[in-house]
């Protein structure tokens, strides 16, 4: 539920600024205001408050997180990360920047040096492997390749299928060197050939210009290897490689070294840094004067107890916390602030996909949690299935912890899997007719009305309709106190008007069908006579016309019967056609096919179709939305 807010002002001497920030931050409940624009008439007293040292601390920030990356990790030792901390963070932005300049200069040229080496040595062994590779390709034509003083060789690979190109470079080079070089084709393997070119030096620019602009994969060896006999090159390419392979461990345990001295204290920077940036983001909010400190903002009720108290116990007096009275049309544009049980959480994913409720509007995420489960199991309603989508969806929750959003969707999927299993046992169905089949369970009878799904259709299509009466008759009653809480007479009594409109619509059709008796007639006809005038006052012509709409949006709840009626037909047909196959793995086979099919449709089509139930026909009787959300300023919570 959304919870009520308190409009707060701390005030406190400027000395003390930077603690009384530190405080409120540490605190994390309050959602800051401009305080300059809360009070223009004291404009002249007080102006906003600026960080001239912000830009030094984000470039410091930087420095942290290189070095923090360069460094091997190292095991959190809380207690020395808790002592930096207690001796660093009362500090102001100023001091902070100059202690840990002062620390990490040293540490920062030295490890950038490192890291730099260590990147140069990992470029330096990758060209030695892929010389290595061309060389061993080419060492079977080692026989054909002169070695002259003076002359350069060059390796061009070319794949088969342009093997026609051959002729033309030839020619080419031919003319270039005036006919003073070697041209030596082989197939290295069944898709490239390999062209060693061997011509004088003094024509080196031009050939190279040449089979640069014709886009050939030149190969030129190093120099250090290039006039020796290939296996000698190869050696020593193997031993310089060696001697890359110790000199990077060398580097990686000096990093280590490193690690394990300054680890805690960069993990502490890097923390205290990360905080004091983002609370001289805020200073703009922030209102001062020659002596004073002023900061508004919202507070939750049920932690302004707590902050007041916080707040005391550091400054004692010196630092005060005042409620404000604030006129009924500024409390309109205070944040929504969810604070809903466990259980329901996961289902304010929805509402983030819409604009935030405004404040005092009712949090509609109980209702989905209670509502969303029941439409999906009632749609999938298989045991197997059921148990399937958990499995699902823990497996999904273990690999992707990090996603918080696919948490919330997983967390979701695996509430509503409990509803699937629960009316999968009402309708006795376990990957459809199986367990039935295999006299596992049998569909339950409810006032003599046996709920097998094939057979029970129009029962389940009444059901399906009394929900959509139900759910759209709850956002009727929930725009009514919306609109109660907002003191709006006239949306009251349209959602008033509406709703005994529906019951009289209602009351009229059960009658005509013969389902209640005929003496209910003119109680319709007299709420709808007496719903009419109330309609047309709070919605005028467009909440009558309004109704049509209304009875149509019951009328898609049959979507539910619907769509669970296409899951079950399916299932069926995928035992039936397991059980005409003759080849038992065959069958066994389609019917998994099938069967995982049927579970994918019944993840997403039912998850669709049950929040587009919520966030069009129910939102539209009572959600207005358009506010803005508690953002408290603080270091954002773990989860």
């Amino acid at each position: 539920m959304l919870q009520r807010m308190t409009n707060v002002l701390v005030v406190g001497p400027k000395n003390d600024y930077q603690e009384i920030i530190d405080v409120l931050y540490q605190e994390g409940t309050i959602h800051l205001q401009d305080a300059t624009e809360s009070f223009p008439h004291l404009n002249e007293v007080f102006r906003r408050m600026e960080s001239t040292t912000h830009v030094d601390l984000t470039l410091l920030l930087v420095k942290i997180n290189g070095i923090y990356q360069i460094l091997p990790r190292m095991p959190d030792n809380r207690q020395e990360q808790d002592r930096i901390y207690q001796d660093l963070h009362l500090k102001s932005a100023t001091e902070l920047i100059s202690v840990i300049s002062s620390e990490i200069g040293e540490l920062e040229s030295r490890t950038r040096a490192l890291a730099g080496r260590k990147g140069d040595l990992e470029l330096s062994k990758t060209a030695l492997e892929r010389y290595e590779k061309i060389i061993e390709k080419i060492q079977p034509l080692e026989s054909q390749i002169p070695l002259l003083e003076g002359f350069e060789v060059t390796v061009l690979l070319i794949q088969k299928e342009f093997r026609d190109v051959l002729e033309p470079i030839r020619s080419v080079l031919k003319n270039i060197t005036r006919n003073q070089f070697e041209f030596i084709a082989a197939d290295l393997d069944e898709q490239t050939t390999a062209v060693i070119t061997v011509f004088n030096k003094k024509f080196s620019e031009q050939v190279h210009s040449f089979l640069f602009s014709q886009n050939v994969n030149e190969v030129r060896i190093p120099e250090d290897y290039a006039n020796m006999p290939l296996p000698k090159a190869i050696a020593l390419i193997g031993r310089r490689k060696l001697e890359i392979d110790e000199e990077m461990v060398t580097i990686d345990q000096e990093l280590a070294s490193l690690s394990s001295v300054f680890y805690q204290k960069l993990s502490v920077f890097q923390r205290i840094l990360d905080d004091r940036e983002k609370e001289l983001e805020a200073f703009a909010n922030f209102g001062q004067s020659e002596n004073t400190i002023l900061v508004r903002g919202w507070v939750p009720k049920k932690f302004l107890k707590r902050t007041k108290a916080a707040i005391k116990e550091t400054f004692g007096g010196r630092v005060v916390m005042t409620e404000l009275d604030v006129p009924s049309e500024e409390m309109e544009h205070a944040p929504a602030f969810y604070d809903n049980p466990r259980w329901v959480r996961p289902f304010e994913f929805f509402n983030r996909l819409i604009t935030p409720p405004k404040y005092m509007e009712i949090d509609p995420s109980p209702f989905i949690a209670i509502f969303f489960p029941i439409f999906f199991g009632v749609i999938v309603g298989d045991i197997g299935y059921g148990i399937c989508i958990f499995g699902f969806a823990i497996g999904m929750k273990l690999y992707f912890k990090k996603l918080e959003w696919l948490q919330q969707l997983m967390n979701i999927l695996i509430i509503s899997s409990l509803s699937t299993i629960f009316f999968g046992f009402l309708y006795g169905e376990f990957f459809g007719n199986f367990g039935e089949e295999m006299g596992w369970l049998h569909p339950v009878t409810i006032g003599g009305v046996t709920l097998n799904r094939i057979e029970a259709m129009i029962p389940l299509l009444i059901f399906s309709i009394v929900l959509g009466i139900l759910h759209v008759s709850i956002g009727l009653g929930l725009g009514m106190l919306n609109a109660y809480y907002r003191k709006s007479k006239k949306h009251f009594c349209e959602k008033c008007g509406m709703l005994a409109m529906i019951i009289g619509i209602i009351l009229l059709v059960l009658v005509f069908a013969e389902l209640i008796p005929g003496s209910f007639l003119l109680a319709g006809i007299f709420v709808i006579i007496a719903a009419l005038p109330v309609l047309l006052y709070g919605g005028g012509v467009r909440g009558a016309i309004e109704i049509a709409g209304t009875m149509g949006n019951i009328l898609s709840y049959a979507r539910i019967m619907a769509l669970g009626m296409a899951s079950v037909i399916l299932a069926l047909v995928a035992n039936e056609l397991a059980g005409a196959v003759g080849i038992v793995a065959v069958g066994v086979l389609i019917a998994v096919l099938l069967h995982s099919l049927n579970i994918i449709l019944g993840m997403f089509s039912p998850s669709i179709h049950s929040m587009r139930l919520h966030l069009v026909e129910f939102y539209s009787k009572f959600y207005e939305g358009g506010g803005e959300l508690y953002r408290p300023f603080g270091r954002e919570k773990e989860t």
